[in-house]
Protein backbone atom coordinates (compact mmCIF):
# COMPACT_ATOMS: atom_id res chain seq x y z
CA UNK A 1 0.00 0.00 0.00
CA UNK A 2 2.04 2.92 -1.34
CA UNK A 3 1.14 6.58 -0.88
CA UNK A 4 2.63 10.00 -1.43
CA UNK A 5 1.37 11.30 1.90
CA UNK A 6 0.01 9.58 5.00
CA UNK A 7 -1.78 11.59 7.70
CA UNK A 8 -2.11 10.23 11.24
CA UNK A 9 -5.22 11.41 13.09
CA UNK A 10 -8.86 11.74 12.10
CA UNK A 11 -9.71 14.82 14.14
CA UNK A 12 -10.59 18.11 12.49
CA UNK A 13 -6.94 19.18 12.02
CA UNK A 14 -5.93 15.92 10.31
CA UNK A 15 -9.05 15.98 8.14
CA UNK A 16 -8.51 19.63 7.18
CA UNK A 17 -4.90 18.88 6.29
CA UNK A 18 -5.87 15.98 4.03
CA UNK A 19 -8.62 18.05 2.39
CA UNK A 20 -6.40 21.09 1.76
CA UNK A 21 -3.54 18.91 0.46
CA UNK A 22 -5.84 17.22 -2.05
CA UNK A 23 -7.17 20.63 -3.12
CA UNK A 24 -3.62 21.88 -3.59
CA UNK A 25 -2.21 18.71 -5.21
CA UNK A 26 -5.13 16.63 -6.55
CA UNK A 27 -2.79 14.10 -8.19
CA UNK A 28 -1.17 13.04 -4.92
CA UNK A 29 -2.12 9.70 -3.42
CA UNK A 30 -3.19 10.58 0.13
CA UNK A 31 -4.33 8.33 2.99
CA UNK A 32 -5.54 9.23 6.49
CA UNK A 33 -5.34 6.78 9.41
CA UNK A 34 -7.56 7.03 12.50
CA UNK A 35 -7.14 4.66 15.44
CA UNK A 36 -10.82 4.83 16.45
CA UNK A 37 -13.77 3.29 14.60
CA UNK A 38 -15.09 6.76 13.79
CA UNK A 39 -13.74 10.21 12.94
CA UNK A 40 -13.55 13.12 15.40
CA UNK A 41 -13.87 10.91 18.48
CA UNK A 42 -11.71 12.87 20.92
CA UNK A 43 -10.85 16.60 21.11
CA UNK A 44 -12.99 17.47 18.08
CA UNK A 45 -16.00 15.41 19.12
CA UNK A 46 -15.95 16.69 22.71
CA UNK A 47 -15.52 20.32 21.69
CA UNK A 48 -18.04 22.90 22.94
CA UNK A 49 -18.52 24.14 19.37
CA UNK A 50 -17.33 27.74 19.71
CA UNK A 51 -16.21 29.65 16.62
CA UNK A 52 -13.47 31.81 18.15
CA UNK A 53 -12.82 35.37 16.96
CA UNK A 54 -9.06 35.52 17.65
CA UNK A 55 -9.35 38.26 20.30
CA UNK A 56 -7.09 36.61 22.91
CA UNK A 57 -4.02 35.68 20.89
CA UNK A 58 -0.70 37.48 20.67
CA UNK A 59 -0.63 39.56 17.45
CA UNK A 60 1.62 37.94 14.87
CA UNK A 61 1.48 34.50 16.55
CA UNK A 62 0.50 31.35 14.67
CA UNK A 63 -2.64 31.21 16.80
CA UNK A 64 -3.69 34.75 15.85
CA UNK A 65 -2.98 34.33 12.14
CA UNK A 66 -4.50 30.87 11.78
CA UNK A 67 -7.53 31.68 13.93
CA UNK A 68 -8.48 34.77 11.94
CA UNK A 69 -7.76 33.16 8.55
CA UNK A 70 -9.42 29.93 9.70
CA UNK A 71 -12.48 31.81 10.96
CA UNK A 72 -13.21 33.19 7.51
CA UNK A 73 -12.47 29.87 5.81
CA UNK A 74 -14.73 28.05 8.28
CA UNK A 75 -17.70 30.37 7.62
CA UNK A 76 -17.25 29.95 3.86
CA UNK A 77 -17.06 26.17 4.28
CA UNK A 78 -20.17 26.04 6.48
CA UNK A 79 -22.19 28.14 4.01
CA UNK A 80 -21.03 26.11 1.02
CA UNK A 81 -21.79 22.74 2.62
CA UNK A 82 -24.96 23.62 4.58
CA UNK A 83 -23.43 23.13 8.03
CA UNK A 84 -25.54 24.92 10.61
CA UNK A 85 -23.83 27.73 12.49
CA UNK A 86 -24.77 30.96 14.23
CA UNK A 87 -22.78 34.13 14.87
CA UNK A 88 -24.45 34.87 18.21
CA UNK A 89 -21.58 36.95 19.62
CA UNK A 90 -20.19 36.94 23.14
CA UNK A 91 -19.40 39.25 26.03
CA UNK A 92 -16.19 39.16 28.06
CA UNK A 93 -17.02 40.47 31.51
CA UNK A 94 -14.93 42.02 34.25
CA UNK A 95 -16.55 41.50 37.65
CA UNK A 96 -13.77 43.11 39.75
CA UNK A 97 -11.91 46.44 39.39
CA UNK A 98 -8.52 44.69 39.29
CA UNK A 99 -9.63 42.83 36.13
CA UNK A 100 -10.14 46.04 34.12
CA UNK A 101 -6.44 46.43 33.06
CA UNK A 102 -6.51 42.79 31.87
CA UNK A 103 -9.78 43.46 30.03
CA UNK A 104 -8.15 46.46 28.34
CA UNK A 105 -5.23 44.26 27.27
CA UNK A 106 -7.63 41.76 25.69
CA UNK A 107 -9.41 44.60 23.88
CA UNK A 108 -6.11 45.98 22.56
CA UNK A 109 -5.09 42.54 21.28
CA UNK A 110 -8.39 42.25 19.46
CA UNK A 111 -7.89 45.61 17.75
CA UNK A 112 -4.31 44.65 16.77
CA UNK A 113 -5.66 41.40 15.33
CA UNK A 114 -8.03 43.35 13.07
CA UNK A 115 -11.28 42.87 15.00
CA UNK A 116 -12.59 46.37 14.32
CA UNK A 117 -16.20 45.59 15.34
CA UNK A 118 -15.45 44.74 18.97
CA UNK A 119 -16.41 47.42 21.49
CA UNK A 120 -15.98 48.24 25.16
CA UNK A 121 -19.28 48.22 27.01
CA UNK A 122 -20.47 49.52 30.38
CA UNK A 123 -22.33 47.63 33.09
CA UNK A 124 -25.62 48.96 31.71
CA UNK A 125 -24.72 47.88 28.17
CA UNK A 126 -23.81 44.41 29.43
CA UNK A 127 -27.33 44.18 30.89
CA UNK A 128 -28.84 45.13 27.51
CA UNK A 129 -27.12 42.14 25.87
CA UNK A 130 -27.21 39.72 28.82
CA UNK A 131 -29.83 40.86 31.37
CA UNK A 132 -28.81 38.33 34.02
CA UNK A 133 -25.05 39.00 33.96
CA UNK A 134 -23.26 40.89 36.71
CA UNK A 135 -20.28 42.89 35.48
CA UNK A 136 -18.69 46.34 35.83
CA UNK A 137 -17.19 46.55 32.32
CA UNK A 138 -17.03 44.29 29.32
CA UNK A 139 -16.18 43.71 25.68
CA UNK A 140 -18.79 42.83 23.10
CA UNK A 141 -17.40 40.44 20.46
CA UNK A 142 -19.90 40.11 17.59
CA UNK A 143 -17.64 37.75 15.60
CA UNK A 144 -17.98 34.78 17.97
CA UNK A 145 -20.27 31.95 16.91
CA UNK A 146 -21.27 28.33 17.46
CA UNK A 147 -21.16 25.26 15.19
CA UNK A 148 -21.06 21.45 15.33
CA UNK A 149 -17.44 20.49 14.62
CA UNK A 150 -18.27 16.80 14.46
CA UNK A 151 -20.70 17.42 11.59
CA UNK A 152 -18.04 19.50 9.87
CA UNK A 153 -15.52 16.66 10.31
CA UNK A 154 -17.89 14.12 8.75
CA UNK A 155 -18.31 16.45 5.76
CA UNK A 156 -14.53 16.81 5.46
CA UNK A 157 -14.24 13.01 5.43
CA UNK A 158 -16.75 12.81 2.56
CA UNK A 159 -14.90 15.50 0.59
CA UNK A 160 -11.54 13.77 1.06
CA UNK A 161 -12.96 10.57 -0.41
CA UNK A 162 -14.62 12.53 -3.24
CA UNK A 163 -11.14 13.87 -4.06
CA UNK A 164 -9.87 10.24 -4.20
CA UNK A 165 -8.19 10.35 -0.79
CA UNK A 166 -8.47 7.22 1.35
CA UNK A 167 -9.47 6.93 5.01
CA UNK A 168 -8.76 3.87 7.14
CA UNK A 169 -10.47 3.63 10.55
CA UNK A 170 -9.40 1.39 13.46
CA UNK A 171 -5.74 1.78 12.45
CA UNK A 172 -3.61 2.59 15.48
CA UNK A 173 -0.05 3.49 14.46
CA UNK A 174 2.53 1.41 16.31
CA UNK A 175 5.74 2.32 14.49
CA UNK A 176 7.41 4.40 11.78
CA UNK A 177 10.53 3.15 10.04
CA UNK A 178 12.41 5.76 8.00
CA UNK A 179 14.06 4.59 4.80
CA UNK A 180 15.89 6.49 2.05
CA UNK A 181 13.17 8.60 0.39
CA UNK A 182 10.18 6.97 2.10
CA UNK A 183 8.84 5.67 5.42
CA UNK A 184 7.03 2.53 6.50
CA UNK A 185 4.12 3.25 8.84
CA UNK A 186 3.02 0.22 10.85
CA UNK A 187 -0.36 -0.26 12.47
CA UNK A 188 -1.59 -3.26 14.47
CA UNK A 189 -2.49 -5.17 11.31
CA UNK A 190 -1.20 -3.26 8.25
CA UNK A 191 1.84 -1.57 6.76
CA UNK A 192 1.78 1.58 4.63
CA UNK A 193 4.63 2.94 2.52
CA UNK A 194 4.64 6.72 2.13
CA UNK A 195 6.95 9.50 0.96
CA UNK A 196 5.69 11.87 3.66
CA UNK A 197 4.13 11.36 7.11
CA UNK A 198 2.03 14.12 8.71
CA UNK A 199 1.32 13.67 12.42
CA UNK A 200 -1.99 15.21 13.57
CA UNK A 201 -2.49 12.79 16.45
CA UNK A 202 -3.69 15.35 19.02
CA UNK A 203 -3.44 13.86 22.50
CA UNK A 204 -0.81 11.40 21.25
CA UNK A 205 1.08 13.76 18.92
CA UNK A 206 4.20 13.68 21.13
CA UNK A 207 4.19 9.86 21.19
CA UNK A 208 3.96 9.73 17.38
CA UNK A 209 6.62 12.44 17.04
CA UNK A 210 8.96 10.45 19.30
CA UNK A 211 8.90 7.56 16.79
CA UNK A 212 11.06 9.68 14.45
CA UNK A 213 12.35 12.42 16.82
CA UNK A 214 13.52 10.37 19.85
CA UNK A 215 14.81 13.49 21.61
CA UNK A 216 11.63 15.55 21.12
CA UNK A 217 11.68 18.06 23.97
CA UNK A 218 7.94 18.50 24.47
CA UNK A 219 5.31 16.33 26.16
CA UNK A 220 1.54 16.42 25.90
CA UNK A 221 -0.10 16.91 29.30
CA UNK A 222 -3.85 16.09 29.25
CA UNK A 223 -6.25 18.46 31.01
CA UNK A 224 -9.86 17.42 31.42
CA UNK A 225 -12.52 20.09 31.09
CA UNK A 226 -15.77 19.18 32.85
CA UNK A 227 -19.10 20.79 31.98
CA UNK A 228 -22.57 21.19 33.34
CA UNK A 229 -25.63 22.03 31.26
CA UNK A 230 -28.39 24.40 32.28
CA UNK A 231 -31.78 22.78 32.71
CA UNK A 232 -34.06 23.72 29.79
CA UNK A 233 -36.22 25.98 31.94
CA UNK A 234 -33.12 28.01 32.93
CA UNK A 235 -31.66 28.55 29.46
CA UNK A 236 -33.26 32.00 29.33
CA UNK A 237 -30.52 33.19 31.72
CA UNK A 238 -27.96 33.05 28.87
CA UNK A 239 -28.59 34.68 25.48
CA UNK A 240 -25.16 34.40 23.81
CA UNK A 241 -21.73 33.39 25.18
CA UNK A 242 -20.49 34.82 28.48
CA UNK A 243 -16.78 34.69 29.40
CA UNK A 244 -14.75 35.99 32.35
CA UNK A 245 -11.52 37.94 31.90
CA UNK A 246 -8.84 35.24 31.38
CA UNK A 247 -5.88 34.81 33.69
CA UNK A 248 -2.87 35.77 31.51
CA UNK A 249 -0.63 33.31 33.38
CA UNK A 250 -2.80 30.29 32.68
CA UNK A 251 -3.62 28.94 29.17
CA UNK A 252 -7.32 28.40 29.89
CA UNK A 253 -10.22 30.83 29.67
CA UNK A 254 -11.98 30.10 32.97
CA UNK A 255 -15.51 28.77 33.49
CA UNK A 256 -17.99 30.40 31.13
CA UNK A 257 -21.41 29.97 29.55
CA UNK A 258 -21.73 28.67 25.99
CA UNK A 259 -24.92 28.65 23.99
CA UNK A 260 -24.79 25.52 21.81
CA UNK A 261 -25.96 24.93 18.26
CA UNK A 262 -28.48 22.30 19.48
CA UNK A 263 -30.19 24.89 21.71
CA UNK A 264 -28.64 23.92 25.03
CA UNK A 265 -26.37 26.00 27.26
CA UNK A 266 -23.10 24.60 28.65
CA UNK A 267 -21.43 25.92 31.80
CA UNK A 268 -17.73 25.30 32.30
CA UNK A 269 -15.15 23.98 31.85
CA UNK A 270 -12.75 23.66 34.72
CA UNK A 271 -9.23 22.42 33.85
CA UNK A 272 -7.96 19.44 35.86
CA UNK A 273 -4.93 17.28 35.17
CA UNK A 274 -6.30 14.07 33.64
CA UNK A 275 -4.78 10.77 34.81
CA UNK A 276 -5.34 9.37 31.32
CA UNK A 277 -4.87 11.04 27.93
CA UNK A 278 -8.37 10.07 26.88
CA UNK A 279 -9.76 10.13 30.41
CA UNK A 280 -13.23 11.64 30.27
CA UNK A 281 -14.31 10.51 33.75
CA UNK A 282 -12.96 11.38 37.19
CA UNK A 283 -12.04 7.72 37.69
CA UNK A 284 -10.20 7.33 34.35
CA UNK A 285 -6.62 6.20 34.92
CA UNK A 286 -3.77 4.92 32.78
CA UNK A 287 -0.47 4.11 34.50
CA UNK A 288 1.67 4.93 31.45
CA UNK A 289 -0.02 8.30 30.93
CA UNK A 290 0.00 9.22 34.63
CA UNK A 291 3.54 8.21 35.51
CA UNK A 292 4.81 9.41 32.14
CA UNK A 293 3.53 12.91 32.95
CA UNK A 294 4.98 12.82 36.48
CA UNK A 295 8.35 11.74 35.08
CA UNK A 296 8.52 14.77 32.78
CA UNK A 297 10.51 17.55 34.54
CA UNK A 298 8.48 20.24 32.77
CA UNK A 299 5.23 18.94 34.22
CA UNK A 300 6.68 18.81 37.73
CA UNK A 301 7.67 22.47 37.36
CA UNK A 302 4.16 23.35 36.13
CA UNK A 303 2.65 21.50 39.10
CA UNK A 304 4.88 23.42 41.52
CA UNK A 305 4.08 26.76 39.87
CA UNK A 306 0.31 26.32 39.60
CA UNK A 307 -0.43 24.02 42.54
CA UNK A 308 -2.86 26.48 44.17
CA UNK A 309 -4.77 26.99 40.92
CA UNK A 310 -4.70 23.25 40.29
CA UNK A 311 -6.08 22.42 43.72
CA UNK A 312 -8.87 24.91 43.14
CA UNK A 313 -9.72 23.26 39.83
CA UNK A 314 -9.78 19.78 41.46
CA UNK A 315 -11.95 21.12 44.27
CA UNK A 316 -14.43 22.46 41.72
CA UNK A 317 -14.32 19.10 39.98
CA UNK A 318 -15.63 17.31 43.09
CA UNK A 319 -17.74 20.14 44.55
CA UNK A 320 -20.81 21.22 42.65
CA UNK A 321 -21.22 24.00 45.20
CA UNK A 322 -17.79 25.41 44.30
CA UNK A 323 -18.50 25.10 40.57
CA UNK A 324 -21.83 26.92 41.06
CA UNK A 325 -20.11 29.66 43.05
CA UNK A 326 -17.65 30.28 40.18
CA UNK A 327 -20.54 30.54 37.72
CA UNK A 328 -22.43 32.91 40.04
CA UNK A 329 -19.66 35.48 39.64
CA UNK A 330 -20.98 35.97 36.09
CA UNK A 331 -24.68 35.06 36.53
CA UNK A 332 -25.67 35.46 40.21
CA UNK A 333 -29.12 33.88 39.68
CA UNK A 334 -27.64 30.48 38.81
CA UNK A 335 -28.39 27.89 41.49
CA UNK A 336 -26.88 24.47 42.07
CA UNK A 337 -30.15 22.74 41.10
CA UNK A 338 -30.14 24.54 37.71
CA UNK A 339 -27.13 22.48 36.62
CA UNK A 340 -26.98 18.90 35.32
CA UNK A 341 -23.76 17.03 34.59
CA UNK A 342 -22.71 17.06 30.93
CA UNK A 343 -19.88 15.60 28.86
CA UNK A 344 -16.22 16.30 29.52
CA UNK A 345 -13.42 16.90 27.03
CA UNK A 346 -9.66 16.44 27.30
CA UNK A 347 -7.32 19.10 25.96
CA UNK A 348 -3.83 18.25 24.73
CA UNK A 349 -1.50 20.85 26.23
CA UNK A 350 2.15 20.76 25.19
CA UNK A 351 4.69 21.36 27.96
CA UNK A 352 8.43 21.84 27.44
CA UNK A 353 11.23 20.61 29.67
CA UNK A 354 11.57 23.93 31.50
CA UNK A 355 7.93 23.96 32.61
CA UNK A 356 6.65 26.24 29.88
CA UNK A 357 3.08 25.57 28.76
CA UNK A 358 3.37 26.08 25.00
CA UNK A 359 0.85 28.76 24.10
CA UNK A 360 1.22 28.84 20.33
CA UNK A 361 0.66 26.22 17.66
CA UNK A 362 3.87 24.24 17.16
CA UNK A 363 5.27 22.28 14.21
CA UNK A 364 8.32 20.01 14.10
CA UNK A 365 9.51 18.78 10.72
CA UNK A 366 12.19 17.20 8.62
CA UNK A 367 12.21 16.00 5.01
CA UNK A 368 9.90 12.98 5.39
CA UNK A 369 7.93 13.99 8.52
CA UNK A 370 5.75 16.93 9.59
CA UNK A 371 4.50 16.91 13.19
CA UNK A 372 1.65 19.15 14.35
CA UNK A 373 2.90 19.03 17.91
CA UNK A 374 0.70 21.56 19.68
CA UNK A 375 -2.76 22.51 18.42
CA UNK A 376 -4.98 23.40 21.40
CA UNK A 377 -7.94 25.79 21.25
CA UNK A 378 -8.65 27.55 18.88
CA UNK A 379 -7.50 24.68 16.67
CA UNK A 380 -11.05 23.75 15.60
CA UNK A 381 -11.81 27.32 14.47
CA UNK A 382 -8.36 27.47 12.87
CA UNK A 383 -8.47 23.98 11.38
CA UNK A 384 -8.83 24.85 7.70
CA UNK A 385 -6.07 27.44 7.99
CA UNK A 386 -3.78 25.02 9.88
CA UNK A 387 -4.63 22.42 7.24
CA UNK A 388 -3.70 24.84 4.48
CA UNK A 389 -0.44 25.79 6.25
CA UNK A 390 0.57 22.14 6.67
CA UNK A 391 -0.59 21.27 3.14
CA UNK A 392 1.68 23.99 1.74
CA UNK A 393 4.59 22.65 3.81
CA UNK A 394 3.80 19.20 2.38
CA UNK A 395 3.24 20.35 -1.21
CA UNK A 396 6.71 21.96 -1.31
CA UNK A 397 8.18 18.45 -0.99
CA UNK A 398 6.56 17.20 -4.19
Amino acid sequence: MKYDCLIIGGGIVGLSTAYKLLEEKPNLKVVLLEKESQLAKHQTGNNSGVIHSGIYYKPGSLKAKNCIDGYNMLLDFAQKHDIKYELCGKVIVATLKEEIPLLNNVFQRGIENGLTKIKKISAAQIKEIEPHVSGIEGIQVPYTGIIDYKQMSIKLGELIQNLHGEIFLSQKVTGIIEKEGYSIVKTEDKEFETKLVINCAGLFSDKIAALTFPDVDVRIIPFRGEYYELKPEKRYLVKTLIYPVPDPNFPFLGVHFTKMINGGVEAGPNAVFAFKREGYNKTSFDANDFFGALAWPGFRKVAMKYWKTGMGEFYRSFSKNAFTKALQQLVPEIQKDDLVSANAGVRAQACDRTGGLIDDFMFLEKKQIINVLNAPSPAATSSLSIGKTVAQMAASRF
